[in-house]
């Protein structure tokens, strides 16, 4: 997807800005980048969105779950493989817009991240730089396992079987929060805000509440298996 709203124009070397998808569809994305709709005016920089091989509608092969059962297909969803991608649309773009003289700055956050980094080291003759926002692109074999990601509220569809269910949900919450906290949302100041308005003499459980009733919406219930159902996300993991 490219947005042309704030560019200088053909010829003119303003900048690029290139948003690198990750492990989802892009659609999930746009939303929540403000970064570069934020600084794009004054940059006068045109917006590239480029989504990731085998999520949304970047589907060559039929369904993520499909891709994964064929050894074949399955080989050809990796990194360097979507970095390739980016390389071939983002050279499309420079010559559909007469943007030859326009430097490329690709943007990226976690998995992202590391493709932007990624991508400025094998085409550095594409892209002038790389803004890559927490990506782990020096990975290590003794990462902690993978922590269960428990939903909990007042209106749970289910009972809580212990006080580590409330303890594991607000930890995955507020770190979630924390890591995206991106314009134009920022879920962090949305939890804030919740937990400090709450009515005065409400107590530390109901103020947790109005903080994530604050981020997450008012809800009639709160499935407390909305994490782990499977999406493109988790099979492409």
């Amino acid at each position: 997807m490219v947005n042309s709203k704030y560019w200088g124009g053909a010829n003119s070397g303003y900048p690029v800005f290139a948003y690198l998808g990750a492990e989802s569809p892009l659609d999930d994305d746009l939303e929540a980048i403000g970064f570069l709709t934020d600084n794009a005016p004054s940059f006068k920089a045109l917006l590239v969105y480029i989504e990731h091989r085998y999520y949304g509608n970047s589907r060559p092969f039929g369904s993520i779950q499909e891709v994964v059962q064929n050894d074949t297909k399955r080989g050809y969803f990796n990194s360097a493989q979507a970095i390739a991608d980016y390389a071939q649309v983002l050279l499309h773009v420079k010559e559909q817009f007469s943007a030859h003289i326009s430097p490329i700055i690709v943007v990226g956050g976690s998995y992202g991240g590391m493709l932007a980094a990624w991508f400025r080291l094998k085409y550095p003759h594409i892209a002038l730089g790389a803004l890559a926002s927490s990506a782990p692109i020096l990975y290590f074999d003794t990462l902690l396992h993978k922590m269960d990601i428990i939903q909990l509220s007042p209106r749970i569809s289910r009972k809580l079987e212990n006080s580590n269910e409330l303890k594991d949900y607000l930890e995955a919450i507020y770190t979630i929060a924390a890591q995206y906290n991106h314009p134009p949302d920022f879920p962090v100041t949305k939890v804030c805000d919740g937990i400090d308005r709450a009515p005065r003499g409400t107590d530390n459980l109901g103020r947790i509440y109005a903080g994530i009733v604050s981020y997450r919406g008012e809800m009639k219930c709160y499935d407390t298996n909305e994490f782990n159902t499977t999406d493109e996300t988790s099979v492409g993991w």
